[in-house]
């Protein structure tokens, strides 16, 4: 019976992620949550230049907001950003050229960011799907770096300019956001899975699965659907921070009898670690 019902929740959860799943939420969508003015606002989306975050960077744009697209790759961001202010008519688009696995630039980033600018959201899309064991300049895993330290050292680093603003925001991942989301009261923290969408994330990382699902992956504006709901709706600060979402519904963060649950010793630990390479990797910067 265990078996069964694992396999019941599995092609329940695969049936929801899909374009079929989106598109039977969507009927009970609001338009009017997403139909607004954003103009005057700030959005910082990370790994903006394809896929799910330039979809989001673009629908964000459309509004009226402006749009910083944090980048690794140069020439692809420079095509990604002109795409996004030719479709929108948004001039207000800004570029920086930032790799998130690099801790360092990250933080060398964070710093001369907060003193320039200001922020409202903060949309940490970037990330990567590295199937063999590779390691970056600093000896660090690539999947660690890229999608939990760098995320870490950017979104602590940019609290500050975020607790300046009303109705800050912030998306993350699911242990750090719901740590987040109980120290800093004053700004919005979410999560959201945004299904399996037909980006080149997917196609590259994992060609098997794309090969046997393409004709069912949601597009992806259908996946950044819910990050855009969560960045400029009122509707989604109504809701307590700290919650993880998918079609703009909050759900429950671990499905039944996953056993993804994280003791809180283990979790403290992470949020120790990452503090500790995060201060590391920052007191070795020049003139710190």
């Amino acid at each position: 019976m265990s078996w069964y019902r694992n396999t019941v929740w599995f092609v329940k959860g695969l049936r929801e992620y899909t374009r079929g799943g989106y598109e039977s939420a969507s009927k009970h969508f609001n338009p009017a949550d997403i139909e607004v003015d954003v103009a005057g606002r700030s959005f910082l989306v990370t790994g903006a230049n394809s896929g799910i975050g330039k979809a989001t960077a673009k629908e964000i744009a459309r509004r009226g907001g402006t749009v910083h697209l944090v980048c690794r790759n140069k020439e692809r961001a420079e095509v990604a950003q002109e795409e996004i202010v030719t479709e929108t008519g948004n001039q207000n688009i800004f570029l920086h050229i930032v790799d998130i696995s690099n801790p360092k630039e990250v933080w060398k980033f964070a710093e001369k960011f907060r003193n320039e600018h200001k922020l409202n959201v903060l949309i940490n899309n970037a990330g990567c799907m590295v199937n063999s064991r590779e390691l970056t300049e600093d000896g660090l895993e690539k999947n660690f770096a890229t999608n939990t330290l760098g995320t870490y050292i950017l979104t602590t680093a940019l609290l500050p300019l975020l607790g300046k603003e009303a109705d800050a925001r912030v998306r993350q991942q699911v242990v750090l956001t719901e740590r987040w989301a109980k120290a800093h009261r004053n700004i919005h923290f979410s999560v959201m899975h945004p299904g399996w969408a037909d980006t080149p994330a997917v196609r590259s990382s994992m060609p098997d699965f794309y090969e046997r699902m393409k004709n069912s992956l949601r597009t992806e504006a259908q996946g950044a659907d819910t990050v855009v709901w969560l960045a400029v709706s009122a509707e989604a600060t109504k809701l307590p921070s700290g919650l993880f979402f998918q079609d703009r519904q909050p759900v429950a963060t671990h499905l039944p009898l996953a056993s993804t649950h994280s003791p809180l010793e283990d979790e403290e630990k992470l949020m120790a670690v990452l503090e500790e390479f995060s201060q590391n990797f920052r007191s070795s910067l020049p003139g710190t």
